[in-house]
């Protein structure tokens, strides 16, 4: 998904309750590798076999280079979240460069690739019976024993999607490795957790007071 664009909503974040650049965040989405963006076959096709990995390089790389741009951000005050692929890619992050970012909310993160979809799974990954090494590596569950920041953990127990079970075996391996973190089941909903009266609501105050506790607005 494309998510810088030319646009006034780019960035806009809905599930921050109030806005964030007055608050003092700055907020930035930065476009990896394999984006439908219009930059060509090359770019596109780049991530074949490497969701999880190439992907995730570009985007801690691509903090890097902020950073040493931007000598104001403060890098240890660095979040990142993400909702399903983006949720995946949040904890791919947190696992594979634990230097870069020390907060994390991921909201219906698929924490191993062989338990989703093969219509989408398999167009990006090829086949498991051929290269399931590439699945492995790119999945955050290989990765969860190197957690050393926070972690924000949300997922709707009904999800049809990315199936609750993910968020599953992902504890059981932070567990294994005694890595804490907080926890957010919601009851019966599916991957848009919106189903229930107060629920968008609760996700969003949720989700903000984690952020502004963890990881802290404005300058110092």
């Amino acid at each position: 998904m494309q998510t810088v664009t030319d646009s006034f909503y780019t960035g806009w974040n809905q599930l921050y309750v109030g806005d964030m650049a007055e608050d003092g965040y700055l907020y930035v989405s930065l476009e990896n590798r394999g984006t439908p963006a219009p930059r060509g076959r090359e770019w596109r096709k780049s991530v074949y076999r490497k969701i999880g990995q190439l992907n995730i390089r570009d985007q801690a790389m691509g903090a890097k280079a902020l950073f040493a741009k931007w000598p104001y951000a403060d890098t240890s005050r660095v979040a990142v979240w993400g909702w399903s692929g983006g949720g995946s890619s949040t904890l791919n992050l947190l696992g594979q460069y634990p230097d870069i970012y020390q907060t994390g909310i991921a909201i219906a993160p698929v924490a191993n690739q062989l338990f989703y979809d093969n219509i989408y799974q398999e167009r990006y990954m090829g086949l498991p019976q051929e290269n399931r090494e590439d699945f492995v590596n790119g999945s955050p569950l290989a990765y969860a024993k190197n957690l050393k920041g926070n972690l924000l953990l949300v997922h709707g127990t009904g999800d049809d999607n990315v199936h609750y079970q993910n968020t599953e075996v992902y504890i059981n391996e932070l567990v294994k490795y005694n890595k804490q973190f907080q926890l957010m089941s919601y009851p019966n909903r599916t991957h848009s957790i919106d189903e229930g009266e107060g629920t968008s609501e609760h996700l969003a105050t949720l989700f903000t007071k984690y952020l502004k506790e963890h990881c802290p607005p404005g300058g110092r």
